[in-house]
């Protein structure tokens, strides 16, 4: 009988694709996996995998594994949400994928209440805006600025992130539009709702730098750097930014909710899932006003 760890190192690198993505996905060293992988290969005396030099291609045995492995995979995981959903009321880790920019600047600041409402249920809050697998447990309850897909998924909307202009009070354009800068995203986000937008408004205007954070997009816009497209909830109250007028139209994101179909009616699930619930509805710059 093979070790069922190494299947699992096995799929990690078959959906990836390389070895050192993998590692980063299973958060272990490069050796760990192709250790691993080797080890599975001299359990079932075949090879699996075609190590090259960028890439790691199936050999037809190893596709044909890996179809395999993804239905014992999948298995597995249904057996970890039965017995999440059938654990002990408000206990237990929770773990919750949300964007950098909600977590820093805003759900950090309702952690302790809900601690205090929820002390036997532990929070795990991951910031990535990368979309995650709640088949695969990658994460037990997911917020989202775009609607998330997977099929087994239930999905609400909680609200929605309105966006505005914005720019340093000491700006020296502040007041001169056909003057104005823009801060926008690097090449990496070209198609994203968000950097369209800005260019949109931006025009024949220049492109004052590029940042891939948005709130690197903060710090610079209240250093002066140039007019930055940042959502209201983080910047209509700072007191070094001024809101600025622009022609165009309005741009905002929905926030969605996702957590896995066979976990909805989990205790601690349905706690964390009622706290994000309350706080966002809670905040009016999150109001949908339609």
């Amino acid at each position: 009988m093979f070790d069922w760890e190494n299947i699992r190192y096995f799929v990690a690198v078959a959906r990836i694709g390389t070895m050192s993505g993998a590692a980063r996905t299973l958060k272990v060293d490069h050796a760990t996996v192709s250790r691993r992988l080797s080890a599975l290969e001299s359990e079932l005396d075949v090879r699996l995998i075609e190590r090259q030099p960028r890439t790691c291609k199936l050999t037809p045995i190893g596709q044909r594994l890996f179809e395999l492995a993804q239905q014992m995979e999948e298995g597995a995981y249904a057996v970890e949400r039965f017995l999440e959903a059938s654990r002990s009321p408000l206990s237990g880790k929770v773990t919750l994928s949300a964007p950098p920019v909600l977590v820093a600047n805003f759900l950090v600041n309702h952690l302790a209440d809900f601690r205090r409402a929820n002390p036997g249920v532990q929070l795990s809050v991951s910031c990535e805006a990368r979309r995650v697998s709640l088949s695969r447990r990658e994460a037990d309850i997911v917020l989202r600025l775009t609607r998330p897909e997977e099929p087994t998924s239930v999905v609400r909307k909680l609200g929605r992130v309105s966006f505005g202009l914005y720019a340093s009070k000491d700006y020296p354009h502040l007041h001169e539009p056909s003057a104005w800068e823009f801060i926008a995203y690097d090449a990496g986000f070209v198609g994203v709702s968000q950097q369209k937008w800005v260019m949109s408004v931006a025009g024949k205007r220049p492109i004052a730098c590029e940042i891939s954070d948005i709130n690197g997009h903060l710090v610079a816009a209240r250093a002066g750097a140039g007019v930055a497209g940042l959502p209201d909830f983080l910047a209509d109250r700072d007191p070094k930014l001024q809101r600025v007028p622009y022609e165009g139209e309005p741009f905002s994101r929905d926030i969605w909710m996702a957590v896995h179909q066979d976990l909805r009616g989990s205790p601690q699930i349905r706690a964390v899932m009622d706290f994000l619930l309350k706080v966002v509805a809670d905040n009016p710059l999150f109001a949908d006003k339609g």
